[in-house]
């Protein structure tokens, strides 16, 4: 394979990533936008699954170390030892990945992306996540977030892995509405519940990945929210690293909140306000 800038180590991140993307043909692109991203072997691009979990412990891909879960770590109030819970799940995570490489294994549940930690707040018994979360406080959930976010992705020059924090906002409804419920909540309860904790991991703990919400909040869908998005995660915080969606949310703009008509409409409207996993 030809030798391209993006190849060059010596270069920041940065440069790598925009002398790839610039190479890329419009389908190739696109094919990196979905979780299942295709291998593009002119660009020596191998297949990638997205689709990883890790909120207490390496999950589905053999045996790991089982943790308890978050909302039993936040009893413990204890943030070193979040971290040092996080800090074990990447190793394994690092080591069960490059094993899987060294197969040429590549099937979901597989990578470093791990989509964790779950930074919701619970206010609602009838949501079925609230055992992922740390609870109902904005301050504990906040840095108990950050510390998992540093243990998952270590301090070196490259992530150990890559953390997410989910999901993006306001998400705590009952389980059986969250594909269609619109969470109308005043500015002051949003930037002093349900926001706290989301500002503490992206600036502090410089978490490389947000996942948007199933739901919609004031009446825009979490993961083609401008106000979200745009105007708060990249405008005022500042954030660097991608949004992804949750599991199949984005049909829910056409299929269930029907602010769309249809499919094209739905990704247009995430993609436009920042989303860039599907």
């Amino acid at each position: 394979m030809e030798k391209y800038p993006y190849t060059d180590e010596n270069l920041s991140f940065e440069e790598r990533a925009r002398d790839l993307v610039k190479r890329m043909t419009l389908d190739e692109k696109i094919s990196q936008m979905v979780f299942n991203a295709k291998a593009i072997p002119r660009l020596g691009i191998k297949d990638y699954n997205w689709w990883n979990e890790a909120l207490h412990g390496v999950a589905r891909a053999g045996t790991a170390t089982v943790f308890p879960q978050a909302i039993a770590l936040a009893a413990s109030f204890d943030e070193d030892m979040v971290e040092s819970v996080a800090n074990v799940i990447s190793e394994e995570a690092r080591a069960k990945f490059n094993m899987q490489q060294e197969k040429e294994d590549y099937d979901i549940h597989k990578g470093l992306t791990f989509w964790s930690p779950n930074v919701n707040i619970v206010r609602d018994p009838r949501w079925g996540r609230g055992q992922e979360t740390y609870g109902e406080d904005p301050y504990l959930t906040g840095r108990l977030g950050v510390r998992f976010v540093k243990g998952l992705q270590g301090d070196g020059k490259y992530l150990k892995s890559a953390a997410c924090a989910k999901h993006f906002a306001v998400h705590s409804g009952p389980e059986s509405m969250r594909h269609r419920f619109n969470a109308v909540v005043s500015k002051r309860d949003l930037f002093e519940t349900y926001l706290p904790a989301f500002k503490s991991c992206v600036e502090e703990g410089n978490v490389e990945a947000v996942m948007g919400a199933y739901n919609m909040t004031n009446g825009e869908p979490c993961c083609g929210s401008k106000t979200l998005l745009v105007d708060i995660l990249r405008g005022k915080w500042k954030f660097k690293g991608h949004v992804v969606s949750d599991c199949w949310a984005l049909k829910d703009f056409h299929e269930n909140h029907l602010v769309t008509n249809n499919a094209v409409e739905s990704i247009s409207l995430a993609v436009n306000n920042g989303c860039d996993l599907n």
